[in-house]
This record gives C-alpha cells, structure tokens and sequence, in this order.
C-alpha cells in the first residue's frame, strides 16, 4: 500500500480535514475541507484551507476529489476555493438530496435552488469505487447522523465522518432532521465489521477528560472500547442510550450557517441587490 494520510485539525471547529495521496503517483483527495467562519462578524477567511493548498503544493500533489463525508453542521466547507485553487471534482453520498429536500423549506431557499444535488460533482453511492492513482477508494453509505453520511475505505484505512467518534467519547448523535437511532446503529455495525486492525480515521476530537487531541483508532479498539456501542452493548442498549442522551444536548453552534452553505456544497446563497450574499437564521424552529 502506498498512500500517504496528512491530518489538519482545526481547534475552532474540533474538525479534521484529511489528504490522502497516492506515493507513486501523486493523485490525492482532500476529505472534509474547513472554511474559517466566525459567526459574530460573518467574515472567512481561509488560514485552515490555505494548509491544505501549501502542502499539495508543496508536494507537487495533483488533487483528483474533494470529499464530504456529509453535510456537516459544525464547519462551513472549503470545497469551492479548493476546487478552484488545486482542481479536483467534489464529492458526497447521493443522500444528500434528502437533506436538501428537508432542509430547502426550513431557510425557505430560493426558488431556483435545486434538491437534486446537482451543485455537487459527483453523487456516491454504497460500493462505488474511485481510482486514486494506484489506490481505490471505496464508499460505504453509512446513514443514521445524517441520511447522506458516507464512510471512505483505501485498504486498511477508513474515513468514518461523524459516525463514531475516539473510544472515548462514543458515537454521533442522532436528533438533526433525518437523523435515527436505529440506522446509525446498524452503519455502526457495518463499521465494525472491518478487520481489528483497520485504521478508522475521526471527522472530530473534543478531547474528553483534557488529554490530548486525537483522531486515529482502529475497529479493534472501538469494539473494545467505545464507550457507546462497544464492549458488547446491544443494539437495544445503543439505541436506548443514544435516543436518551440526544434530548439533554443542545444544537451545535455552527449549525443553522453550516447547513445552509453546505447543502450547496459549500457555495454561500446567491449574493443580493446589493452585491451582499445573507445567510438566514429560522426563528423559533429548533
């Protein structure tokens, strides 16, 4: 195997962006890109983005996809200034025109916006594969946080998005519209179903406890350990306990500009009269 993982953690969002790369050839894929947004002033900035393009620059890296592994709702995408800065295709779970559909009336979209995720490249399906160089990548729809929640496989690594989290923290919630309990416990098992010694690769770290940031476990440790579905918690208990903790949690920050600008695949609504692109904030619907 000759592929080359490059983690970026970004401690605003808590969130990993990935560049896997293909040693022999140089074809890469960035998964997860962040956009700096501070939502006091509405301004970005791209610092978090700009790593990504010095390092495949850097290393003469020739970027084949950008990747979501779902809509997110704590970072806004970077895929569109990546995209034009280093090329690529973007990419996400053909779901994702699920999320569109039940999130368009909730900003009350414009007219024009489509829900048939056409502002995104490519639409992936479970089982699909995409060359990397010498490597594949595999998808895994992998549903339950989001409906369009994906999980990247090349070889003995995987991209698991919010599905899981380190042992230590447990699993992805499940209240967001579209979300269920009992789907994410069977993509958890799907999960877990890879060998022990599979790489699993984490979207976020909150670092529980103050011990230091981490984002690399592996199937073994996670059916051993995490402290949500491991060491040989049932379906039933999963779910109980996921459907329970999800009511005493309050809804990420980021969410109501993330959704929005990433269900466009990281475009920020048509600008207005005024040259001025808004994002909305829905009164009263959360």
């Amino acid at each position: 195997m000759s592929l080359n993982i490059q983690p970026y953690f970004d401690q605003a969002t808590f969130s990993m962006t990935y560049i896997i790369s293909c040693d022999a050839t140089g074809a890469a894929a960035i998964i997860d890109p962040v956009l700096d947004y501070d939502a006091a002033s509405g301004a970005t900035s791209r610092v978090s983005a700009d790593k990504v393009v010095d390092y495949v620059r850097d290393h003469d890296l020739d970027v084949k996809y950008i990747m979501e592994t779902h809509v997110h709702a704590d970072h806004i995408s970077a895929a569109p200034y990546l995209k034009k800065t280093l090329g690529g295709i973007t990419c996400i779970g053909e779901h994702v025109k699920t999320v569109q559909e039940t999130f368009a009336p909730v900003f009350n979209l414009e007219p024009s916006f489509k829900c048939d995720g056409s502002q995104f490249d490519r639409l992936l399906s479970d089982g699909d594969e995409l060359e990397l160089g010498e490597e594949v990548i595999r998808v895994l729809h992998t549903p339950g946080h989001t409906p369009a929640c994906v999980t990247y496989m090349v070889g003995d690594a995987m991209w698991v998005g919010d599905t899981f989290f380190m042992p230590d923290f447990g699993t992805a919630r499940c209240d967001f519209p579209g979300g269920d309990a009992a789907v994410l416990c069977a993509s958890l098992r799907k999960i877990l179903s890879q060998p022990d010694e599979t790489r699993m690769f984490m979207c976020h770290d909150y670092a529980p406890g103050g011990r230091d940031y981490e984002w690399e476990t592996t199937v073994g440790e996670q059916r051993a350990e995490n402290i949500h579905i491991g060491g040989g918690k049932t379906d039933a208990e999963f779910i109980k306990m996921r459907s329970s903790r999800d009511k005493e949690l309050s809804m990420p920050k980021l969410i109501l500009p993330s959704v929005q600008v990433n269900m466009r695949a990281g475009f920020f609504p048509p600008a207005e009269g005024n040259g001025v692109s808004y994002l909305k904030i829905p009164i009263d619907q959360f």
